[in-house]
């Protein structure tokens, strides 16, 4: 069964207490007032995305042949990004966003993407690659996605699952209470902390070490590894 927006603000006034269950109903102003604290609510979680826990593996975008950019609608943290070519996938480095728009490099080279850094956007995020991708190569993109922005009437469980959009309800019920100026039940906020605690534990952040030595004899990619060797070079 779908859940609109709508559906989660009128249960979220009843969980805070301001609109009582059965004897009351939300009125259309309230409606309109839970939207826009909904949103806000979304908005703030698309940048703390750590209380977001869908990692989604996204296959489904293919480089376009001389373009650097790609927009991931409602994506908000990218954190691997690999391309196939032929049978074979082949992994992007990613480089931070100073190194990638401030450093020097030549603009015409088309080949084998092996860069790659993201910026968030409006609804989404920018996806930049360098080298410029000389052809159609699928990309694999290890993303969270989340709503930034929602309608009343737009179903919530094609982003999120049932157990997300409950814990959006015991969030949203405690910024009605908030903006109304008075004290959420204590044994639904008590709820609430422990429903935060448990979604930082879903999916974490993979925070393993990826060492660079100093010491390996190995260069990085030079401008005859892309126009002779085409990113390969002999054992």
């Amino acid at each position: 069964m779908a859940t609109t927006a709508r559906d989660l603000i009128t249960r979220s006034y009843y969980l805070s207490g301001i609109v009582a269950r059965g004897l009351q109903t939300v009125s259309g102003q309230q409606i309109t007032d839970g939207l826009t604290l909904l949103n806000e609510l979304l908005d703030y979680k698309s940048v703390h995305t750590s209380l977001i826990p869908y990692w989604t593996y996204k296959q489904d975008l293919v480089t376009v042949p001389g373009q650097e950019v790609y927009f991931i609608e409602n994506c908000l943290a990218v954190e691997s990004v690999t391309f196939n070519f032929d049978q074979v996938r082949y992994q992007m480095s990613y480089v931070t966003r100073y190194p990638y728009f401030a450093s020097g490099r030549v603009n015409d080279v088309q080949t084998l993407p092996f860069n790659w850094t993201f910026n968030r956007q409006l609804n989404g995020g920018n996806l930049y690659l360098y080298f410029i991708p000389d052809q159609a190569y699928p990309l694999n993109i290890m993303a969270k996605f989340g709503l930034q922005d929602v309608t009343l009437d737009e179903d919530m469980e094609d982003v999120y699952d049932r157990s997300y959009i409950e814990y959006l309800r015991y969030a949203l019920a405690q910024y009605i209470c908030s903006d109304y100026g008075i004290i959420f039940n204590p044994q639904s906020a008590e709820i609430l902390k422990q429903m935060i605690s448990q979604l930082t534990y879903v999916s974490p952040d993979d925070l393993s070490m990826r060492k660079v030595s100093m010491l390996t004899q190995g260069t990085g990619i030079n401008w005859g590894d892309v126009n002779l060797g085409r990113g390969w070079r002999p054992m």
